[in-house]
């Protein structure tokens, strides 16, 4: 049975220019710092508002190719891995075998020829991609119970954000054990008086 945690966020901010909010998680798997895709873009979220949104313990796997198609997203589980296969009638995304880790998701293309990408959801939204994978070579997807949240302009669900965009954004929160909780959006604002937006956890209940 999955988990579900049911989150709210809340704009308690002194903001005056319509911010929108970006949601995220890093695959932490790879040794090196890849850019993140943004999870949820929360906008029009005015002061006194609040936007509720889960975070549920499942997650998918898809794959895509150069020619911009895409297989349908498969339940995914940690510990194992997901192959690029061709068959007699068509290329096909399948488990196949185990993940070199017990909290890592691999999707490996066994295509005889050809890159594609690798795609990883997490409540139906894309929560991480790796691009350009070449025949043999494989994605791994691993992630810590925990999101980073910040304010953003003209950024889009489901992209890839650039490292000038992620320099920005340092809150991480964790969610490891909780049921429930609101984020509150404070700071903001214009003029001299204008801080940077903070965001805190209230109201939690642990599961």
């Amino acid at each position: 049975m999955s988990n579900v945690i049911n989150l709210r966020l809340i704009n308690r901010s002194n903001d005056v220019n319509n911010t929108s909010y970006v949601i995220f998680q890093k695959n932490v798997s790879t040794t090196f710092e890849e850019l993140a895709v943004a999870w949820r873009v929360i906008q029009n979220l005015d002061v006194g508002e609040y936007h509720p949104f889960t975070y549920s313990d499942n997650l998918q796997v898809a794959a895509s190719d150069s020619w911009g198609n895409y297989t349908f997203p498969l339940d995914a589980k940690y510990g194992l891995m997901y192959q690029m296969l061709r068959n007699p009638s068509g290329d096909q995304l399948a488990q196949k075998g185990e993940a070199a880790g017990p909290r890592e998701i691999d999707v490996k293309n066994s295509l005889p020829e050809g890159s594609m990408n690798a795609l990883c959801y997490r409540d139906d939204k894309v929560l991480a991609m790796k691009t350009s994978i070449a025949p043999e070579q494989k994605a791994t997807f691993e992630f810590k119970p925990t999101i980073f949240i910040g304010a953003v302009s003209q950024v889009e669900e489901g992209e890839i954000m650039n490292s000038a965009i992620l320099s920005n954004i340092n809150t991480e929160i964790s969610l490891l054990g909780i049921q429930s909780a609101d984020i509150i959006i404070t700071g903001g604002g214009s003029g001299p008086s204008s801080t940077e937006f903070q965001f805190t956890l209230e109201n939690v209940k642990f599961a």
